[in-house]
C-alpha cells in the first residue's frame, strides 16, 4: 500500500502554472510603476497582526470570515484587508513619517469565506492610499480614482465606470427621512440593492423601521441614472435641509470636478449614489469601479474616504482616502475570459542552443546577451536536437540561438525566429539588436486584449 500523500491545494488559494505565473507578475508590475509614477511608497505589512489591532473595528460578517488563532499567550489574526494595516502603520509610525503619507501595497490577505468562482480565501489587494496629518483636502479624493485610471489603462483597460457617491449625502437623506439613527444599518441595506433588487431592499429597510413610501423616494432618488451634474442639480435642490447633506454634496461635485482635470475621461466618471461601501470606516467619499461589458463581475477596484480608521490606535487626528483593485479576482476575470495578452507568457526572450559538448561560448554569449538586457536561457541538458527545439516551442520562447561549431568557428549565431520559422546567421551585436527591438515591441504591448 503506497504512503505518498495526494498533492493538493486547498479550496480557495490560487496557485498558477508558471506562464500565467508570469502574465500575474506582469499585471502587478504595471500596476506598480504606475503607483509610483503619481509618487507613492511602497510599504509591507505583517500578514499576521495582534487580534486586538486588526479587529479594532471590526464586527459582523468581518468576525465571521477571519483565521484568528493562538501561538503560546499571543492572540493572532490574519489581516483580511490591508487597510486596518496601514492605520497601525501610521499611527505607529507618525513621529518619522512626511505627511500628506502616500502609499502603496500590494499583497495577499485573508477571509475564510465560502470558496467559490472568482473569488478567494487568500488573494491580492492591491492599494493606494492619502494619509494627512490633521486633514486631508478633498482634491485627494479626486487623485485616487485618476491613479486608478492610470493603472487600468496602463493594462489596456479603458472600458470601465468609476461610480462615485459620498457617504454624508446618504447620511443627509437618511437624517431627513427620520433614520438618523438607524443610518448604519440603512446604509448596508442600500449597498445590497445591485444583489438583491429594489423589493427586497424595500423590505428589509421595513424591518428596520422605514415606512414603505419613504423607502419609495429614497430608492428613486438613489437610483437616479443621469449625467453627473443632473444628479448634482437634483441633490442641490435639497439644499439648506440638512448640513450634512449639503457638504457632501459640495465634496462630490469638487472630487467630479477634480478627477476630470486630473485626466480621468467623463466617461469613465458617474455619480451612483446607490453606491454606500458596507464598510463602517468609510465617512466621505466612496468609489466602486465596474468593467462596462460585464457588469456581472461586479467591483473589480473599490474604497473611499476615512476620517476616523487610526482613532484606534493614536489620539492624532490621522485621515485618509484610498482604493484597492482586487488584483487575483481581476486576474482570475481576465484570465478566464482570455483577455490576457500571452506575449509575457514566456521565461525568456532567447533560448540558446548549444551544438557542441563544451558549452563554454554559449554561456559567453548567454552573459553578453544578458548585459545588452534580454532575458536570456541557456538549455544545457544533452538531449537530441528535437528534443531542444520543442523545448523552446513548448514555453513560447521567441528566438532560439544556435551555437555549433560552425558558428563559434565564424564568431556568428544562428537565430531562427519560433513564431514565424525565419533563421539568419548574425554577428553576436546584430543578434541582440534584433532580439532586445522584438522584446521591447512586446513589453509596449498591453496586458489586455479587452
Amino acid at each position: 500500500m503506497s504512503n505518498l500523500i495526494t498533492p493538493r491545494t486547498l479550496s480557495g488559494f490560487m496557485e498558477l502554472p508558471p506562464q500565467e505565473q508570469l502574465l500575474f507578475d506582469e499585471v502587478k508590475r504595471r500596476l506598480e510603476e504606475v503607483y509610483r509614477s503619481f509618487g507613492f511608497y511602497s510599504i509591507d505589512t505583517p500578514v499576521l497582526e495582534y487580534s486586538e489591532i486588526l479587529l479594532a473595528k471590526a464586527g459582523g460578517e468581518t468576525e465571521k470570515q477571519i483565521y484568528r488563532f493562538q501561538k503560546g499567550d499571543t492572540d493572532m489574526t490574519m489581516r483580511f484587508d490591508l487597510t486596518v494595516p496601514l492605520a497601525k502603520y501610521v499611527a505607529k509610525n507618525a513621529g518619522t513619517l512626511t505627511f500628506p503619507f502616500k502609499r502603496y501595497q500590494i499583497g495577499k490577505v485573508y477571509r475564510g469565506e465560502r470558496a467559490q468562482k472568482g473569488r478567494f480565501r487568500e488573494f491580492y489587494q492591491a492599494d493606494i492610499d492619502i494619509i494627512g496629518d490633521g486633514s486631508l483636502g478633498i482634491a485627494n479624493d479626486a487623485e485616487i480614482p485618476a491613479v486608478i485610471c492610470a493603472a487600468l489603462s496602463s493594462l489596456g483597460i479603458t472600458d470601465f465606470t468609476i461610480r462615485l457617491n459620498n457617504r454624508k449625502v446618504l447620511n443627509g437623506l437618511f437624517a431627513l427621512m427620520g433614520m438618523q439613527e438607524q443610518a448604519t444599518d440603512v446604509m448596508r441595506t442600500i449597498d445590497k440593492l445591485e444583489k438583491i433588487g429594489r423589493e427586497k431592499v424595500t423590505e428589509e429597510l421595513g424591518e428596520i423601521g422605514m415606512d414603505a413610501e419613504k423607502a419609495g423616494r429614497l430608492l428613486d432618488l438613489l437610483s437616479l441614472k443621469a449625467q453627473p451634474e443632473e444628479v448634482l442639480s437634483r441633490l442641490g435642490a435639497m439644499q439648506g435641509q440638512s448640513a450634512v447633506l449639503d457638504e457632501g454634496v459640495s465634496e462630490l461635485g469638487d472630487v467630479l470636478r477634480y478627477a476630470v482635470a486630473f485626466g480621468v475621461p467623463r466617461e469613465n466618471l458617474r455619480i451612483d449614489l446607490t453606491i454606500a461601501r458596507g464598510l463602517d470606516y468609510y465617512t466621505g467619499t466612496v468609489y466602486e469601479t465596474t468593467l462596462n461589458r460585464h457588469p456581472e463581475i461586479g467591483s473589480i477596484c473599490s474604497g473611499g474616504r476615512y476620517d476616523n480608521l487610526a482613532g484606534y490606535y493614536t489620539d492624532r487626528k490621522l485621515p485618509g482616502v484610498g482604493m484597492s483593485i482586487g488584483l487575483t479576482r481581476l486576474f482570475y476575470i481576465l484570465n478566464e475570459r482570455k483577455y490576457l495578452n500571452t506575449a509575457w507568457s514566456a521565461p525568456a526572450d532567447a533560448l540558446i542552443l548549444p551544438m557542441t559538448d563544451d558549452v563554454s561560448r554559449a554561456v559567453e554569449v548567454g552573459a553578453a546577451l544578458r548585459r545588452a538586457g534580454i532575458r536570456t536561457q541557456i538549455y544545457l541538458e544533452n538531449r537530441k536536437f528535437k528534443h531542444k527545439i520543442g523545448y523552446a516551442d513548448k514555453l513560447g520562447i521567441p528566438y532560439a540561438v544556435f551555437l555549433g561549431e560552425d558558428e563559434i568557428a565564424a564568431g556568428t549565431l544562428t537565430v531562427k525566429d519560433m513564431r514565424t520559422g525565419e533563421q539568419r546567421t548574425l554577428s553576436l551585436e546584430e543578434a541582440a539588436a534584433l532580439i532586445l527591438s522584438d522584446a521591447q515591441a512586446r513589453g509596449a504591448q498591453q496586458c489586455v486584449k479587452l
